[in-house]
């Protein structure tokens, strides 16, 4: 079982890794060895997601979520297969994290009787500017 918080725990089932070929630095190695990975969590069917978390996890997901639910982690930022797999589970486990957090309602709040009246006193000012323009014409120079 893989920990996420105190409510959530992924059974390691729910979780697929397709090893690839990765690109970029790593000379022949990168021709060879498949290190990087592809990580696939079915947010849609997981059972170990409550309701409200796997709609957030939804939304945060993006572009990397598939059409059927399916939640796709590409890691290749390391030379090897193991730290690549650490690396997409620990983004993943992050990921879910972060949807499990709910953000407090806001409050609406009105603006005070002092913001009000700074307000209409630097209206009433601008005002009085403007209308100081059109009294006195520039003289012809």
């Amino acid at each position: 079982m893989i920990r996420v918080n105190v409510e959530i725990e992924l059974d390691e089932r729910e979780i697929q890794e397709d090893f690839v070929r990765a690109s970029g630095p790593g000379g022949q190695n990168v021709n060879k060895v498949s290190t990087a990975v592809q990580l696939r969590f079915d947010v849609a069917r997981s059972p170990s997601l409550p309701e409200p978390v796997r709609a957030r996890l939804m939304a945060l997901a993006g572009r990397r979520l598939t059409q059927d639910g399916v939640l796709i982690i590409g890691a290749e930022r390391y030379r090897s297969q193991r730290r690549n797999r650490d690396d997409a589970l620990k983004r993943l486990v992050n990921l879910i994290r972060e949807a499990s957090e709910v953000d407090p309602p806001r409050r609406p709040t009105r603006p005070t009787l002092a913001s009000k009246k700074r307000r209409l006193d630097n209206k009433q000012r601008r005002g009085e500017t403007k209308k100081l323009r059109g009294l006195n014409p520039a003289p012809d120079s």
